[in-house]
Parts: C-alpha cells; structure tokens; sequence
C-alpha cells in the first residue's frame, strides 16, 4: 500500500510545481492556485480510495497519464477562478486545456495496448473530462450567456439523476459517436476560450455542442428507458 500512499504526495509535488510555474508566468493568484491545488488533491485521494477498492497497489500507465490530465484540469480550473478576478492568460489556459485534450487520446491507446482498461480506468478518464469541461463551461459563460454552463453542467445532472433513478446507472452499449460528441465539447470549448473565432461564430459552436450532447444523452436515457420498461414488463420466472 505504500506505492498507492505515496501517490498522493507525487502529485501534490506535481501540482505545486505547476502553479507555482502559472503564478510565475501567468500571474495565477493564490486564491486560484488554492482551487486548484484543493481539486488535484481531491482527485488523487478519490483515485487511492478507488484503487483500494479494487485492490490495486498502484495506478496503471494509462492511470497515470489520465492523472497528468487531471493536474492540467486543476491548472486550467485555477486560472478560471482567477478570471472572475483579474485578467489572466489566455494563452495559458488554452495550452493546459490543449494539453489535457491531446492526452486524453493517449491514456485510452496505452490502456489497450499494455491490455490495463478497466472500469476504474474508464470512470476515471471519463470524471476528468468532465471536469475539464466544467471548468472550460464556467470561463466561457460570462462572454456567452449562462446557457453555456448546462455543457459542463450535463455530465453531473445525469449522474444526479442516476441517484433518483437507479436504472440511469446501468451500462449501455458502447457508441463511438458519443465518444465522439464528448471530445468535441472539450475542442469547442477551447477554441471558445481562445477568442480565435469572432463572437457569432463561437456561440454557434458551443449551441451546435451543447445539441450533439443532447443528443449524445438523449439516446442514452431512450435506450435504458425502454430496457427498464422491457424488464419490468418481463414475466417472472418460477
């Protein structure tokens, strides 16, 4: 357990170097490094109590590259807190967020490759994702309208919906294009808050994100509706 235990303080070394790089170059303040260093941590410690769980000593490669991505969302989600204070560097947001997003097509190849997928794998690349978008959401909303948060908002209020309803918590098959749909929030996004696109342009990308991601949660929510209608109409046996 010592390896699992050990974790935690690799990333916080991890984690300090990177903000104190952003306070360097990017000017982050410490009430924003604070967020950050807060969101990495708990993300480590939530991947300790899982691997625990599962009865892993230590994270996989793939595990470990997800966790790079993990600390880039933090860099990303502290430079967003320091907006809603005080300008910061586009530049630098964008290239965490670019980073993360490029990563994220490497953590699932060494995963099957080195043959490590697992669940614990999967749930953890997908809550990083999440995160990211989230954060990205919460940067983008004040130049776009508050509409902008239900992308980063999407992925939480079905797991929220999960809680009251069980049968939203069941697997479904897997679907490239939903795959597809999630990357192209995170590109959206950045490319949003790069302020590359005029103003018009970028609003209709993140409308046309935000209606593949209805669309993305919409198939998932009729597929396991009708399975749940199907096994309840089933007629026991014996």
């Amino acid at each position: 357990m010592r390896t699992v235990a050990a974790e935690p303080a690799v990333a916080g070394g991890g984690g300090a170097a990177l903000f104190a790089a952003l306070a360097g170059a990017a000017g982050l303040g410490p009430i924003g490094a604070g967020v950050g260093s807060a969101c990495l941590l708990g993300t480590v410690a939530l991947l300790s109590r899982g691997l625990a769980r599962t009865g892993r000593t230590r994270p996989s490669p793939a595990d470990r590259i997800t966790l790079v991505r993990a600390g880039l969302a933090a860099g990303v989600a502290a430079l967003v807190v320091d907006s809603f204070l005080r300008p910061v560097s586009l530049a630098a947001l964008v290239g965490l967020a670019a980073a993360a997003l490029v990563l994220d097509a490497v953590d699932g190849r060494v995963a099957r490759r080195r043959g490590v997928c697992s669940e614990l794998g999967a749930r953890f690349d997908m809550e990083v994702d999440a995160f990211l978008i989230l954060a990205l959401s919460c940067f983008a909303a004040p130049r776009f309208g508050g509409w902008v948060l239900a992308i980063g908002l999407a992925r939480y209020g079905y797991a929220a919906g999960g809680r009251l309803l069980p049968w939203l918590r069941e697997p479904v098959p897997v679907r490239h294009w939903n795959k597809v749909v999630a990357a192209v929030q995170g590109i959206v996004l950045t490319v949003a808050a790069s302020g590359l696109l005029p103003t018009h342009l970028a609003g209709l990308a993140l409308a046309g994100a935000l209606a593949l991601l209805a669309e993305s949660f919409g198939w998932q929510v009729g597929w396991l509706a009708r399975r749940h209608a199907a096994t309840r109409l089933r007629p026991a046996h014996g």
